[in-house]
């Protein structure tokens, strides 16, 4: 399958907003709106996996080479992953909902 094939734009589950495919060369991987993603890559992009969950953000960490990540946790089978903040012009990640989890992480400690 074609990188072009693979990334295209989808409604997300979650909260049922259209999202749109990447312009800069990645995956789109989540909801740049909700947040929430979905698993069904084993590695980034494939979209091999069968489980199909959805996948909550969790939480906002800080990595010194990919720059903010979010954590996802599958719903379904419990399995996480980093998906690095998304900045597109077009769709940027929503930054009242970053914050939003970052706050409720702080509140958690």
């Amino acid at each position: 399958m074609s990188h072009k094939t693979e990334n295209t734009g989808f409604i997300c589950q979650h909260c049922g907003k259209e999202v749109l495919p990447l312009t800069d060369g990645s995956y789109r991987n989540h909801c740049p709106f909700c947040l929430y993603s979905l698993h069904v890559d084993i590695t980034p992009g494939d979209r091999a996996c069968t489980c199909g969950g959805l996948m909550e953000p969790v939480k906002i960490i800080y990595n010194s080479k990919k720059g903010y990540q979010i954590v996802h946790r599958c719903q379904k089978c419990g399995f996480e992953r980093n998906n690095k903040i998304n900045e597109d012009p077009r769709q940027p990640d929503d930054i009242n909902a970053i914050t939003a989890i970052m706050r409720q992480n702080a509140e958690r400690r």
